[in-house]
């Protein structure tokens, strides 16, 4: 088990005005932001990013979705940090988060649930390296 996992305010989220509240929840939840980057996915980063789905149905729609505005990307720390925050962020299907968490708060359906969480320590990793260099994280 790690201490930091990966995670990105999708643009519906940041389309909607949610970030700063969604960020704050986070911070209260106990979770220590590390690295934070306000950016965009080009169709070409977001198939790159989501290469693992390639051969989904859904593979399409979710690369024009996250290539469709700006995200913001952070890298969080905190114990058993990935299992964590997705207890915290709850369900990929908002109507089946539980109540309070960042999805049944923020998100309105299966592909516009607001926020991606790494599902393992190794590809938290991955997916931080993916937007962060070292000297971009706070020691």
């Amino acid at each position: 088990m790690g201490n930091r996992t990966f995670t990105m305010f999708k643009p519906d989220s940041v389309r909607a005005g949610h970030a700063g509240a969604m960020l704050d929840q986070i911070i209260k939840g106990g979770f220590k932001v590390v690295a934070l980057k306000y950016t965009r996915l080009t169709k070409a980063d977001a198939e790159q990013f989501y290469a693992i789905h390639a051969e989904r149905p859904f593979y399409g729609e979710l690369t024009d979705f996250m290539s469709s505005g700006p995200i913001y990307a952070a890298i969080l720390e905190k114990d058993n940090a990935v299992e964590a925050f997705r207890t915290f962020i709850g369900a990929t299907n908002p109507a089946e988060a539980a109540e309070g968490s960042i999805r049944a708060q923020f998100g309105s359906s299966i592909g516009e649930n607001a926020v991606h969480g790494s599902d393992s320590d190794d590809n938290a990793v991955i997916e931080g390296s993916f937007f962060f260099s070292g000297r971009d994280e706070a020691r």
